[in-house]
């Protein structure tokens, strides 16, 4: 089927109570997995590119693989720009074709963030593409997003947020990190069923690879609706090259070790799914 939009999906997911798996694919091995998982447990998905993904090949290249891909799927599929840098890069992968763009402005002053959120709503809109923002600052660091120690997601700040900018979905920070945990994640539940007593647009939880899976439900039975995943798929499919070029050194087909890394991402998916609640909801 054609692509479609995120908006659609997290409604659903936010009236039905459960969450939208957004899993960031780097290749067409990734992308594959991706939409093999979903078709299996005939799920919704999402699959996202951040904007150091799109400096190694342009959102025309990924675009035209997940499109690809949704095209022979049975399954409703978005893509969607993680963490969106700029203006112009928004605004390059919306003229892609990306059915949802995040602009992350965070890292600015609460002014400067609204106002460069709002620029991009106003010309996502226009063509009827939904806007992800976020509010506080997810902690960590991963390829071009470095969120230092992190900061708290204000839950008055994140009323004003949205009634300023107009956002579709909010990411929220609540204690998650970007990368590899050094240890458990402590995560502000409060804090999240505060934002959403207050917020009634759909909430997005970032940094989730490594979270333990009870939390994940937890954030989902208090109002997440999108859950993201980076890290754990690019570990599941670079051990997946290892294995086979630990197996047979000799190896000079991409496809022989580019295939296992498929099967573990796929298999990865599978599990994230299932801890969305998002099986059966295609």
């Amino acid at each position: 089927m054609a692509l479609v939009t995120t908006k659609e999906l997290l409604l659903d997911a936010q009236k039905k109570g459960y969450a939208v798996g957004a899993f960031n694919v780097e290749n067409m091995e990734m992308v594959q997995a991706v939409i093999e998982a979903a078709e299996e447990l005939k799920s919704p998905v999402i699959m996202q590119t951040t904007s150091s993904t799109l400096k190694y090949a342009g959102p025309e290249y990924y675009y035209a693989n997940v499109a690809a891909a949704a095209s022979m799927a049975t399954v409703p599929v978005a893509i969607h720009l993680d963490h969106g840098s700029s203006f112009e890069l928004a605004m390059k992968a919306f003229r892609a074709g990306y059915t949802s763009i995040m602009i992350d402005g965070s890292h600015n002053v609460l002014e400067e963030n609204i106002a460069i959120t709002k620029r991009v709503v106003r010309a996502c809109h226009a063509g009827n593409v939904p806007v992800e923002a976020e509010l506080g600052k997810v902690g960590g660091k991963e390829d071009d997003v470095d969120g230092g120690n992190g900061g708290y997601t204000d839950p008055q700040d994140a009323v004003y947020f949205v009634k300023e900018t107009g956002i579709d979905s909010l990411a929220v920070a609540i204690g998650t990190a970007h990368g590899v945990y050094k240890g458990l994640p402590k995560l502000d539940m409060e804090r999240l069923s505060k934002i959403r007593e207050v917020v009634d647009i759909p909430l997005v939880l970032h940094g989730t690879s490594g979270v333990p899976d009870e939390d994940v439900q937890e954030c989902i039975r208090r109002g997440i609706c999108k859950v993201n995943y980076a890290t754990d798929l690019r570990i599941a499919f670079t051990q997946g090259v290892k294995e086979v070029l630990e197996e047979a050194p000799d190896t000079i087909d991409p496809k022989k070790y580019n295939a296992r890394g498929r099967e573990k991402v796929k298999e990865y998916v599978k599990g994230r799914i299932k801890v969305c609640k998002s099986e059966g909801k295609a």
